[in-house]
């Protein structure tokens, strides 16, 4: 969303990832509590959830992210425990028929069974919870990772989420499911094979959601550290601790889930509402920001293409999704606008503060007139800071001198950054010159655009990552600060490997 539309656009698609971030961290949490529960029944659900939350904050303020090793063997196990239910089912089903599945199908449905199929697939939606974590640390994936992960997801959830589904309406009476809404799983594992195998999914469950929170935390973290980068959320959030940490994002994270952990009381309904809201918000964007890469940035090289009509489908099914469970659950969207727009609040007041601190410099002048010596020094402070947020650099690289991409250049800095200073550098190759109208065309520009003070810098060498790192540090610019145009099939490197440089055109 950032590398294809306004900064203003993208921080709303950070917000719904923030909420998701944390109603996931808040359900799993509960979860493998209540699945802990099941084997240490005099267990105190909310105080140890927010005890569960508070130790994966620790562990990822000490400085302890997710280990690949550990994900597997919790993976490995998490599927034998599945394959092992889904036998033990079977089994059981062998021997007593599938009586409790032909009572739960013919039991009639409330509203029809069109209604019926509308609202279960609403409600299946949810079962593609996790595509959205692998995505998230793509840049960190070695190349042809990313397929690998969706494609094996995909299987996972093709063969296990159907089959359980019917296998809990084999085992379980529909009536009896509020009763067991918990700890499903477990309940199920009971009724097929004993208390053994009710302990065993319990501990599987509380395994695998345990590390779901941790991917929560280390997940917000990376996002709410790149948004303050960006100046969407304030600078005193990147003060980092002795281990090199930014425990203040953390702690906030932290602070929040417990929040809303205490504001819905733990019920699973309205966890799981708040939860369902955003993560379908979020699944949704990436469905958008898929349209925006193929309308805005069409030449931008990339390994694998979605079709249009995929993508239309897929933005219409999660929409359909979305809107059914608004519909089932309005009661949870109170709770999920008020965390929303406290966050997008903050945004806002970031991206428009140099406005507003102009707007509260008039006022004050207005207000307090006669009152403008002891207030001299504040009136100097606020100058200062507008001075200072627009005294900030910023990079573009060209490659040529197209009037035309050079002032969609000059309009999305005027829209999107606080500065009023802008470097345009051209690097020039082994025996290469300047184009012949850049310097011409940036001297109107710099005419045409008063606010902005463009300078001009040619360089000789190689664009790339090495070049890219040597500026940042001569300049003091960070890379994310630095722009370019939409490259070409011909660029050697990805964008990933230029270090969080934005394509603005």
């Amino acid at each position: 969303m950032l590398n294809t539309t306004s900064k203003f656009r993208a921080s709303v698609a950070a917000c719904l990832t923030i909420l998701s971030y944390m109603a996931t961290a808040v359900i799993s949490a509960s979860e493998a509590t209540h699945y802990a529960h099941e084997v240490l029944p005099g267990l105190p659900v909310l105080a140890v959830t927010v005890g569960l939350l508070a130790f994966f904050m620790v562990l990822t303020i000490v400085g302890i992210s997710e280990s690949s090793v550990v994900a597997i063997v919790i993976f490995v196990f998490h599927l034998a425990s599945l394959t092992l239910l889904l036998g033990a089912g079977g089994y059981y089903l062998w021997g007593h028929g599938l009586g409790q599945l032909m009572e739960n199908l013919s039991t009639p449905v409330p509203g029809g069974a069109a209604k019926a199929l509308l609202f279960g697939f609403c409600a299946a939606m949810l079962g593609i919870s996790g595509f959205e974590s692998s995505a998230n640390f793509v840049e960190e994936q070695k190349e042809g990772v990313f397929p690998k992960t969706l494609r094996n997801m995909w299987i996972a959830v093709t063969v296990f989420n159907p089959a359980m589904a019917l296998l809990a309406l084999a085992l379980i009476s529909s009536g009896d499911v509020p009763a067991h809404k918990e700890a499903l799983l477990a309940h199920m594992g009971r009724e097929s094979a004993g208390p053994w195998l009710g302990t065993l999914i319990s501990i599987d469950a509380a395994l695998v959601l345990s590390g779901a929170v941790l991917t929560s935390f280390v997940g917000v973290n990376g996002l709410v550290g790149r948004m303050t980068l960006d100046r969407c959320l304030p600078q005193f959030l990147l003060k980092c601790s002795r281990r090199g940490t930014t425990h203040r994002i953390l702690i906030a994270f932290f602070l929040l889930t417990v929040s809303v952990l205490l504001i819905t009381r733990g019920e699973l309904e309205a966890l799981a509402g708040v939860y369902t809201l955003s993560f379908l918000a979020v699944m949704l964007l990436f469905t958008i920001g898929n349209v925006l890469l193929k309308i805005k940035r069409a030449r931008l090289p990339r390994p694998h293409q979605a079709k249009w009509l995929t993508v239309i489908v897929a933005m219409l099914a999660v929409t359909v999704g979305l809107v059914g469970n608004a519909i089932m659950n309005p009661q949870y969207l109170r709770v999920f606008a008020e965390y929303f727009f406290g966050a997008f609040l903050i945004v806002v007041i970031m991206l428009t503060r140099t406005t507003l601190l102009k707007a509260s410099l008039y006022v004050t002048r207005k207000i307090i007139a006669s009152l403008i010596s002891p207030l001299s020094r504040w009136t100097q402070r606020m100058r200062d800071g507008i001075e200072s947020i627009n005294a900030r650099q910023i990079v573009f690289f060209t490659s040529g001198d197209n009037i035309a991409n050079l002032n969609e250049v000059m309009q999305y800095v005027e829209r999107n950054e606080h500065t009023s200073r802008l470097k345009v550098v051209h690097v020039l190759g082994e025996g290469g010159e300047v184009p012949g109208h850049l310097k011409e065309n940036l001297e109107f520009l710099d005419k045409a655009y008063p606010k902005i003070d463009i300078e001009f810098v040619s360089l000789e060498g190689e664009f790339g990552p090495k070049l890219i790192e040597e500026l940042s540090r001569k300049w003091g610019i960070p890379k994310n600060f630095m722009f370019i145009g939409c490259p070409g099939e011909g660029m050697p490197h990805t964008l990933a490997e230029l270090g969080g440089v934005r394509v603005i055109v």
